[in-house]
């Protein structure tokens, strides 16, 4: 006798896939939130108890978020957060020069307008800064920064840049934490890129950039 749709694998893979998710969400906003830190090694049972679901999507969280480079997956160890180096911070940081500056030329010589979604994204980032929230402050100025590369329009140039999104926000977490005063600076130069790109100077733009990822020695220190 034929059993019809099935309903209850189909529920099945439902949950587990959701399990999942939760698991993944959960973990990796603890670590952002630094409530798991950097050299910490995380207990997959306490994990499971805490988030309410089986091991099974407790590892698969887990082999999501060694992917994604947010932890490590150590023989006979377990799983254990990773640091974020000074030298990493520099390779990111270059990376993201590059990517950044030619998206930049793509729009300006493309005339591609830039959406008022990044300026409401700075109006965010400013909220989320005044109460204080710097895991929220790093994955708006995160959002931003990929918006504009978004916009050149270049699906593969958007999903390499979208690949450093957990170093991103890592790092623009830390360093905010470390040097809160420069919130202001940071918002001004994301208005001062937007203004450079809707005149179409996309060398200007780019200038501003690197101005923007210069290095902090308050997070150098802090990472070193």
């Amino acid at each position: 006798m034929s059993i019809p749709n099935q309903p209850g694998r189909r529920e099945s893979r439902t949950v587990k896939q959701s399990a999942k998710d939760m698991a993944y969400q959960h973990i990796s906003e603890q670590i952002l939130r630094g409530t798991f830190a950097a050299g910490e090694f995380l207990d997959e049972t306490e994990l499971a108890l805490a988030i309410g679901v089986s091991r099974t999507p407790i590892r698969e969280a887990l082999l999501r978020l060694q992917a994604e480079r947010f932890i490590e997956l150590l023989p006979r160890r377990g799983a254990q957060v990773r640091s974020i180096t000074v030298s990493e911070m520099h390779e990111v940081y270059e990376t993201r020069i590059m990517i950044e500056s030619t998206a930049y030329g793509r729009i300006c010589r493309a005339h591609r307008p830039i959406p008022s979604a990044a300026r409401d994204l700075i109006a965010e980032m400013k909220a989320a800064g005044d109460s204080q929230d710097w895991p929220a402050y790093g994955q708006l100025d995160q959002r931003f920064h990929s918006l504009l590369v978004q916009c050149a329009d270049n699906s593969v140039m958007h999903h390499l840049y979208e690949s450093l999104r957990p170093q991103h926000v890592r790092i623009a977490i830390r360093a905010i934490r470390e040097s809160p005063r420069r919130r202001s600076t940071i918002e001004r130069e994301h208005e001062r890129i937007l203004d450079a790109l809707t005149e179409g100077d996309d060398e200007r733009a780019a200038t501003i950039l690197r101005e923007h990822l210069r290095e902090v020695p308050e997070v150098v220190e802090a990472l070193d």
